[in-house]
């Protein structure tokens, strides 16, 4: 008997998603986003972003079911992000599905949005090896994880940011440099035409003494600022500023986590999040790791940032695992730490391992 389709629903910051999987094969997903509400304020507003997954939920997942040539009805689960993010923004995804769960009489299960991301990988290019090293960048995280069975394993955290995650330099960033608002992919583009080389950008947490997983961007962030605002007139273009950030982030995050899956004899090396959409990282983590003869897996662009796909991604996993189901008392968890894939509750994927 095969598997049931699991419906994903993610809305922990700006982005509404819906996705639907089954046995590892994604069928559908739509993604409504509010951040064109949110760049007038250079970041997102919480409450903005709460009242614009209300209006955009029910939409989403019709979207999402028609693209998959699905009804309501055909629906066998439902998984949701409980965690990280923004607590309104949760509440109004967590609501939803507790709903069409107890409507559709299906089992309900609570995920946690980097283990989402880090299951998006497996619907372009497979389960997962096990083990493998993951480089988690986005807008709110920069971690290092070595991970084996998601549904069943603890996910082991080699490294995390001290301060500020990757995705959130380049928002401050770039808003220094007088770039639009998201700042990664507006540093993309300027970078394009700038000289990477032009900048001496520090790299945080590089020395022999420092810890070798661990990030920091925050002395990163305030020296591009100082750089902008030192600029005399005519002096350096903003482009060779967005290309010389742009290649001191890359360089950080590929650096280490190249050096981790030495250290831990991994063969793959998968790197999700927002982050990874960049063109920097993609390209250095390519030439690094084909230098190592380690294996690189990145999701398209499209599975990168926010989308309920991942989060369908991990219900199925955790489905086809038979772990427990959460209760229609689930909550959510701003600030969830990832430990497991599964939030509520996770005794039976624990006692499985």
């Amino acid at each position: 008997m095969s598997s049931p389709v699991v419906l994903g629903i993610e809305s922990s910051c700006d982005e509404t998603g819906a996705g639907l999987v089954r046995e590892g094969r994604l069928l559908g997903h739509a993604v409504a986003s509010s951040m064109a509400e949110h760049a007038r304020f250079g970041g997102v507003v919480p409450e903005i972003a709460a009242r614009a997954h209300i209006h955009a939920l029910t939409p989403v997942v019709e979207e999402a079911l028609a693209g998959a040539g699905l009804r309501m009805s055909d629906i066998g689960a439902v998984a949701v992000t409980t965690g990280p993010g923004l607590s309104g923004a949760l509440q109004v995804g967590v609501s939803g599905a507790k709903g069409l769960a107890y409507a559709l009489g299906v089992p309900l299960y609570g995920v946690h949005h980097l283990a989402g991301h880090v299951a998006a990988d497996t619907l372009a290019h497979g389960p997962l090896p096990d083990p493998c090293v993951v480089l988690i960048v986005s807008g709110g995280h920069t971690s290092l994880l070595l991970v084996r069975d998601l549904a069943r394993d603890p996910i082991v955290h080699l490294g995390d940011t001290l301060d500020d995650a990757a995705g959130e330099c380049f928002d401050k960033v770039a808003r220094v440099f007088g770039l639009p608002y998201p700042g990664g992919p507006a540093i993309d583009r300027a970078a394009r035409a700038g000289n990477p080389g032009a900048v001496p950008f520090p790299r945080p947490l590089t020395g022999p003494r420092d810890d070798p997983y661990a990030f920091s961007f925050s002395g990163l962030k305030t020296a591009a600022a100082r750089w902008a605002e030192s600029r005399p007139a005519g002096g350096l273009p903003v482009a060779d500023g967005a290309a010389s950030l742009q290649e001191a982030i890359a360089d950080v995050l590929t650096r280490k986590a190249v050096a981790a899956c030495a250290a831990y004899g991994v063969g793959t090396l998968v790197v999700v999040g927002g982050v990874a959409a960049n063109s920097r990282v993609r390209a250095l983590a390519e030439q690094r790791c084909a230098a190592a003869g380690i294996t690189l897996r990145v999701p398209p662009l499209g599975l990168c940032t926010d989308n309920g796909a991942m989060i369908a991604a991990v219900g199925d996993l955790l489905v086809r695992a038979g772990a427990e189901p959460a209760p229609l008392e689930l909550s959510i968890d701003p600030s969830a730490p990832l430990e497991y894939a599964a939030l509520h509750p996770v005794a039976a994927v624990r006692t499985a391992v």
